[in-house]
């Protein structure tokens, strides 16, 4: 079963982080996604921009509009993602539990009900 496990965070959180501990967590969290692609449970791991790089696209009466940032005002956004390949949701929570910033912030495991095939 495919997992989707989103971690959200928020300029004051990364702030808190003194250089020396900020690098220390990248290298832990490196290592969590190392461990996890080698047992073949890990499909991708992948970091976004904070939300001054987001934007939101609506189309209302077939014109789009772009505005700057996430669609919801929130003090936290979605920070990074990974998907898992794993035998069971207990698994799942199990690496979820495991990621280096889930002592720091919200991680949420959500189920893949439905994977869309491209042709390419």
């Amino acid at each position: 079963m495919k997992y989707m496990v989103i971690i959200y965070g928020n300029k004051d959180l990364w702030a808190s982080f003194p250089p020396e501990e900020a690098g220390r967590a990248i290298a832990e969290v490196n290592a969590f996604n190392r461990r996890y692609a080698e047992s073949g449970e890990l499909l991708g791991a992948y970091g976004l921009g904070d939300e001054l790089t987001a934007k939101t696209v609506r189309v209302r009466d077939g014109v789009p509009a772009v505005t700057d940032g996430p669609y919801l005002e929130a003090k936290e956004f979605v920070s990074s993602f990974f998907f898992l390949d794993c035998e069971d949701e207990a698994r799942a929570l199990e690496i979820a539990a495991e990621y280096p910033f889930a002592s720091h912030s919200a991680v949420e495991v959500w189920p893949v009900l439905h994977e869309a095939g491209t042709a390419m």
